[in-house]
């Protein structure tokens, strides 16, 4: 049924020779950093989900270079970290070849794999129209990446239009602090932000945002592929999704602390004997939150402690049964592992705070509070030179607080043909500035003095790399207040002045700034 959407990295030489050409990889020391914390729910059981723990790190620019590592590994399961940072696209995904691996082009592929973790750092990692395929693989954790706008029609196509797939005898992976986004429904050529299929079991997606998408996911292909299952999502956002928060064919759920707004026509869709456990959930602004959606094969739930604010629901039918108005259990749900709820009245807030990429990782600490979990391991540092004093070292830390630059003003020594200086302040990554050559500035401005201390400054799609040297002026007094290379995190003295200047005074190609972010 179409339904539209409201908003409308020993084979070594050959290997890193192509991720040398393809993408950034450099080899770290070995019992090297895991993703930050420890998976939960379902990805707990059935020996537990680890992901690359353990092995070698290495970091890639490209998706090619994620492949070379992927192909670059001893055997098939030899755990890898891969820290990702930039933009991952069709003109950097190609297919390398291994014995321990099987990739492919325009798609990140997981196949027949397993004990991997993915991990955006530095300035972020946005895999922009390119899915993440996982198949007949296991043990794997992706963590704090964005995926966006991955198609199954139109141009260019990806992993069937789903930003996440999971397919095929796939068992324990965890998926925490991800943005999925699409910019549409079927119609405009996208699919699921994160379907899993074939038996595919003992999956958590945790801390991560789904957003304007006709399908936010599921779990079974059809009424008849039910070996899928023991999968747990909870603190996620799901806003502006039209149906499938998630769509569960047979099997166990459980769907706790997520914060709901605006689910256009269904949400939690129970169905062929699947059962949900949906617990201190927050459901806003939406329309038949649970229940049974387009067949007559019922399913279950167990309901506890959710809050249903401006919801509406429709009538019961044939193949239409919504659990509300008043949502009663009829079934009950057993959970194996451990777990603390959040009361439901604060889950906007916290799930706002803590959920998707870009948020410092940070988590609730049972009591609605954000706070940032312990590493698994400490994390080396790559191999190479010692960069200079002057040079600061981006964090992979997202500020704390509110971006200052949206509501500001902004301008510049100089614009490029099609570019804007307010492009920089829109929170769009697709729109950018750019200078006129390979240097100039971009200046934030304030009515009156702001205290700054932090910026962060983000790269166009497909141009991350290109900002060599720069320096931060208080273009107030013409004070110098730092310098450095490369984009990301900039920290400096708190200043307090009305007018901030980026000032690129070397580049390879042309720089394109999308976001120049300030904070406190």
């Amino acid at each position: 049924m179409r339904r539209p959407v409201a908003l409308r990295l020993n084979a070594a030489l050959a290997t890193m020779a192509v991720a040398a050409a393809a993408g950034v990889v450099l080899a770290m020391p070995e019992a090297s950093a895991a993703a930050t914390g420890s998976a939960t729910g379902f990805a707990t059981q059935n020996g537990g989900t680890t992901g690359g723990a353990g092995g070698q790190t290495v970091r890639a620019t490209t998706g090619t270079a994620i492949h070379a590592a992927l192909c670059g590994r001893a055997s098939s399961s030899t755990p890898i970290t891969i820290e990702v940072e930039g933009t991952i696209n069709h003109g950097n995904t190609s297919k390398v070849s291994g014995g321990s691996c099987s990739t492919a082009d325009g798609v990140i592929e997981l196949k027949q794999i397993s004990n991997v973790t993915i991990v955006g750092v530095g300035g972020g990692a946005v895999f922009d129209q390119v899915g993440i395929h996982i198949r007949d693989t296991k043990n794997v954790i992706i963590q704090n990446v964005t995926v966006r706008n991955v198609k199954k029609s139109g141009s260019p196509t990806s992993n069937g239009g789903d930003a996440i797939g999971m397919e095929s005898n796939v068992r324990n992976v965890w998926v925490d602090h991800v943005t999925l986004e699409a910019s549409g429904g079927e119609s405009e050529g996208f699919d699921g932000l994160f379907d899993m299929k074939d038996n595919t079991q003992y999956v958590t997606l945790s801390y991560s945002v789904l957003r304007n998408s006709g399908r936010g996911g599921l779990i079974g292909s059809s009424e008849s592929d039910l070996s899928n299952g023991f999968v747990t999502f909870h603190h996620n956002l799901y806003e502006n999704i039209d149906s499938r928060a998630p769509l569960l064919r047979g099997g166990i759920a459980h769907i706790y602390n997520n914060y709901y707004a605006k689910l256009n026509e269904s949400g939690i869709n129970s169905r062929a004997g699947a059962r949900a456990k949906v617990d201190n959930n927050y459901f806003k602004d939406s329309k038949d939150v649970l229940g049974t959606f387009y067949t007559d094969a019922a399913g279950y739930w167990q309901v506890s402690g959710n809050i249903f604010d401006n919801v509406t629901w429709s009538s019961p039918g044939t193949d239409n049964k919504p659990a509300g108005p008043n949502p009663q259990s009829n079934t009950t749900v057993g959970i194996p592992y451990a777990y603390t709820l959040d009361a439901a009245g604060c889950v906007p807030d916290v799930v706002s705070r803590t959920a998707g990429a870009d948020k410092g990782l940070q988590v609730s600490n049972g009591s609605c509070s954000p706070q940032t979990p312990s590493p698994t391991n400490p994390t080396p540092s790559p191999t190479g030179p010692t960069p200079s004093p002057t040079t600061p070292t981006p964090s992979p830390t997202q500020p704390s607080g509110t971006n200052l630059s949206i509501g500001a003003g902004s301008d510049g020594s100089s614009k490029a043909s099609g570019t804007s200086f307010g492009n920089v302040r829109d929170g769009n990554l697709s729109t950018y500035w750019s200078p006129v050559g390979s240097t100039g500035s971009i200046s934030i401005k304030w009515g009156s003095a702001t205290s700054v201390s932090k910026i962060v400054i983000r790269e166009a799609s497909g141009s991350a790399g290109s900002i060599g040297a720069w320096r931060v002026v208080n273009a107030d007094t013409g004070a110098v207040l730092t310098t450095g290379t490369g984009a990301g995190l900039i920290s400096f003295p708190a200043t307090s002045l009305q007018k901030l200047t980026f000032e690129i005074t070397g580049s390879t190609g042309t720089p394109k700034v999308a976001e120049y972010e300030t904070y406190a």
